[in-house]
């Protein structure tokens, strides 16, 4: 009898090891399945226009004739246009002054963040310029910053022609891009602010903790994922900007507005330089992988 069950013992040991093995096999299938449609759909929207573009901006293409390979052609003379340079800039421009956005937004979240009577209401006020589109929010400040009859006008006194002087027309048009930018990252900040800990909070108002040492050293930590996210929107949001350039100054005057994106467009749409705006592109997303890989990195690094 006793060695019967020595027999079994092994046997039942394997049975429920090709149980476990067919039980995991068909978890990875079902998670493959789930996961196939979007990876799909990852590879047709963006791994493949990211391949093209790359392809592309080494030849010389109007859109309807054929091809004709040019090598770095397209790069060279990007990097000896001076409209290069000045879209640079502005992006540069853009991306500095576009990260006053977060730390807005997370102002207006704390502000927001009260059981006060009304504060729904105020909640709202805040949350409709996220819902606007840039059309709409590039007409307003269009007729905002309008030297005749503009409201700008009516509060200086006189007339100042923002979009048509090239020393104002950026800080212009990012000041107006800034509105809808800080509500969204407020929106971000509301939701973080829904997640902190009651306990920690607790414990450093029991230290005698509040006010700047509350939100330095309790409340920031812990908003840490959701000001990495908010950054990293951000600094995409800055680096392709393109629907208030194009709405508010269409890039002028005398290219004095423009950045990356819209030069992309415009060689693209006006001029029929398919090849050359792809070089644009490139050079576009190289700059935005290095900025959201760097502050990846860091955020890892300070996780672990």
């Amino acid at each position: 009898m006793q060695s019967t069950d020595t027999i079994a013992l092994p046997s039942t040991k394997r049975r429920g090891r090709r149980r476990a093995t067919a039980t995991a096999r068909q978890q990875r299938l079902a998670a493959f399945l789930f996961l196939a449609p979007a990876c799909v759909m990852v590879g047709i929207y963006v791994i493949w226009p990211i391949v093209s573009s790359i392809g592309l901006s080494f030849y010389n293409w109007d859109g309807m004739a054929e091809k004709t390979f040019v090598g770095i052609g397209n790069y060279v003379e990007l990097f000896q246009a001076p409209t290069f340079y000045t879209a640079l800039k502005n992006n540069v421009l853009w991306l500095v002054l576009f990260l006053l956005a977060p730390p807005m937004g997370l102002a207006v979240a704390l502000y927001l963040n009260q059981a006060v009577a009304g504060i729904r209401v105020v909640k709202s006020l805040f949350f409709a310029p996220f819902v606007l589109s840039g059309v709409v929010v590039g007409l307003m400040f269009s007729w905002f910053y309008d030297p005749t009859f503009g409201l700008l006008k009516l509060i200086l006194g006189h007339g100042v022609p923002v979009l048509g002087d090239p020393r104002y027309v950026t800080f212009g048009i990012i000041f107006a891009a800034l509105w809808p930018q800080t509500a969204y990252c407020m929106i971000l900040y509301l939701t973080g602010l829904t997640s902190l800990n009651a306990e920690q909070i607790e414990a450093a108002r029991m230290e005698g903790a509040s006010g700047w040492t509350m939100l330095w050293h309790v409340i920031l930590p812990q908003l840490r994922p959701t000001t990495f996210m908010a950054i990293v929107v951000t600094i995409i949001g800055a680096l392709r900007s393109f629907d208030l350039i194009a709405v508010m100054s269409g890039g002028g005057p005398f290219e004095s507005s423009t950045v990356l994106a819209y030069y992309m467009y415009d060689q693209a749409i006006k001029y029929y330089r398919i090849g050359y705006s792809a070089a644009i592109a490139v050079v576009l997303f190289a700059i935005m992988m290095v900025y959201i890989v760097y502050h990846l990195r860091r955020m890892l690094r300070t996780e672990s």
